[in-house]
């Protein structure tokens, strides 16, 4: 619907109130100014025929009637109007402006019959004679006194005496009088539509200039208050302008206190670990959060919008969504994501959403990755099964042969032998000891930041692990090739960092060729150090490599503690290389060997 403006539904209203006002008065005085003038034409015209009347009272009697004709025409310049003497039958038999023989029986004139009545007559009518809308006015002429000549038997009026004047004039005195009561009622409309139009502006023009106020504050632009100078405005529009002020003061800070709490939910809500879903009643979904993305693949254009089933394939997920929105109370499982090979583990929780009357809207659900806490209690249930088997195996061994020497059995040189055994399972378990307190020190340090990192040059302390190898690459005549900047220099603890360094070299070794090679080098990119330790050998089957820093986790069991190795080097390396605020990685393919690549910080 289309709305004025206020100043047009004011304005017009009243200019036609007042027009009307206007008209109608200036209707009523003209009528009444008519009517006055006519009474006071009427009254003028009676006293004038009763002069007439006292002139011509004695012919008449006398029945001299062309007497009372040639007084007629005298009198009659000096009335100023037509003088006409009629007889009781209505014959005429004076005229001041035509002869008597000639015109009409006026027997049944309004003025004539009424002033034989014994009254005075008056008419108004359109005169064949002049032409023209006259005003006639009629006294009775008395009857004479009983016993005259003049008398007639059954009247009280021997005739009739009438006098008649043009309405002309008086039409046209009249039409100026109107025209000039007409020219001041237009001049008062004008004035009236100029005050009005004025007063509707002073009305209109603070509300429209608070309308436009609220637009803007409907715009959340609260910048601009609505102020008016001086005493220009009622106090109701006042009133009203600083209600709407103090309404824009409260909007704004419930504005602004809303946003806050969006801005705060919706930042909680993206940066949520968990993955968290909002559906529907009708299982359709509202709304996701990145981790729910990301989980199920999908985009938010693609997903929001559309029934769950048609965005996840995960069966037990759909019948935990189902369940939710069955049940009243919280819903919680577990369910497993992924095809057999990257497989997740989710704790889902699921609880019903109420709108303020009660009524269901939907249900929330949140998918927490528990996948990385069933990965760390796989491996500590194999950590304690490997360290219990490493540990097992040469406590077994000692066990045995401690066992058959107390029992006195074999010779002196099979106790020998036996002791031997016994010595080197002792040396193998104390190595595992030692190896488990040193990655238990080194964790400890770790978590405390109690590893004192300094700068200090690399090429000392990749030399000094060369040297400490150098005995077992004799023994299978394998070279040891370094290249390194002397210049090259890192924050590190040399100690350790070299005990990882002689642990990668160890490794590379064991599992290298007779007389092969194993390189060692060191050079700078863009992210910080990198050390690559690189041998030649059987390499490692790439379903291992994973894995391969994992306590006690061998790619090849049986070869591993053949090779003397206690299952712990390679996490040891790992550890020390993160308390250096770095990474360690490994490419390796079958039967071409291995480069593990360690990463740190450049100072």
């Amino acid at each position: 619907m289309k709305r004025r403006r206020l100043l047009w539904q004011i304005f017009p209203p009243m200019v036609l109130v007042m027009m009307a006002t206007v008209i109608g008065a200036t209707y009523f005085a003209s009528r009444s100014v008519k009517d006055f003038y006519l009474t006071q034409t009427v009254a003028d015209l009676t006293i004038r025929a009763q002069l007439v009347l006292r002139q011509t009272r004695e012919p008449q009697l006398a029945h001299d009637f062309k007497r009372v004709h040639d007084l007629c025409q005298e009198i009659s310049q000096e009335a100023q109007a037509r003088i006409t003497v009629i007889l009781a039958d209505g014959t005429v038999v004076a005229d001041s402006m035509e002869e008597p023989e000639k015109m009409d029986n006026h027997g049944d004139r309004a003025e004539v019959v009424a002033a034989l009545a014994g009254g005075v007559g008056v008419a108004t009518r359109f005169s064949r004679t002049t032409s023209q809308e006259m005003l006639y006015v009629a006294l009775p002429l008395p009857a004479a006194p009983p016993g005259s000549a003049g008398q007639t038997g059954g009247g009280s009026a021997l005739g009739v005496i009438r006098l008649s004047i043009p309405l002309t004039p008086v039409d046209s005195l009249l039409r100026e009088v109107s025209l000039k009561i007409l020219l001041g009622s237009l001049i008062l409309i004008v004035l009236g539509a100029i005050v009005t139009l004025s007063v509707s502006r002073k009305i209109s023009r603070p509300l429209e200039e608070m309308q436009r106020i609220a637009e803007r504050f409907g715009q959340h632009n609260f910048d601009r208050k609505i102020t008016f100078a001086g005493n220009t405005i009622s106090r109701e529009v006042a009133g009203l302008a600083e209600a709407l002020n103090q309404m824009a003061v409260e909007l704004n800070e419930r504005i602004e206190t809303v946003t806050q709490q969006k801005n705060e939910l919706e930042a909680v809500f993206k940066n949520m670990i968990e993955a968290v879903i909002v559906i529907d009643t009708e299982e359709k979904i509202e709304r996701m959060n990145e981790a729910a993305l990301r989980l199920l693949g999908l985009s938010s254009v693609r997903g929001v919008g559309k029934p769950i089933i048609e965005s996840v394939r995960n069966v037990d997920f759909l019948k935990f969504v189902k369940e939710t929105l069955a049940s009243l109370a919280p819903v919680e499982k577990e369910l497993l994501f992924g095809d057999g090979v990257a497989e997740q583990h989710f704790h889902a929780s699921g609880t019903l959403l109420f709108d303020g009357h009660g009524q269901r809207l939907g249900a929330l659900i949140v998918l927490n990755d528990v996948s990385k806490m069933r990965r760390l209690e796989t491996i500590r249930q194999e950590f304690v099964a490997n360290v219990s088997h490493e540990l097992k195996t040469p406590i077994t061994a000692i066990k045995g042969f401690v066992e058959t020497i107390c029992d006195g059995g074999g010779s002196p040189e099979d106790t020998e032998r036996f002791l031997n055994i016994v010595l080197r399972q002792a040396n193998r378990l104390n190595a595992i000891v030692d190896d488990l307190l040193a990655l238990s020190r080194i964790e400890q340090e770790e978590a405390h930041n109690e590893i004192e990192l300094q700068s200090g040059k690399l090429t000392p302390v990749l030399q000094n692990a060369i040297d400490a190898v150098t005995a077992k690459a004799m023994e299978k005549e394998i070279r040891l090739t370094l290249h390194c900047d002397n210049a090259l220099s890192v924050r590190m603890n040399s100690h350790l960092l070299e005990q990882a360094v002689t642990n990668l070299l160890v490794n590379a070794i064991k599992y290298s060729h007779a007389k092969g090679e194993v390189r060692i080098s060191a050079g700078t990119d863009k992210e910080g150090v990198i050390i690559q330790v690189t041998d030649f050998g059987c390499g490692i089957a790439k379903e291992h490599l994973p894995r391969l820093f994992e306590r006690f986790y061998r790619s090849d069991k049986a070869r591993s503690r053949k090779l003397g190795g206690t299952g712990l080097g390679l996490a040891i390396v790992k550890h020390i290389v993160q308390a250096h605020g770095g990474t360690v990685a490994v490419e390796s393919d079958l039967g071409q060997g291995s480069t593990f690549t360690v990463r740190l910080r450049q100072q």
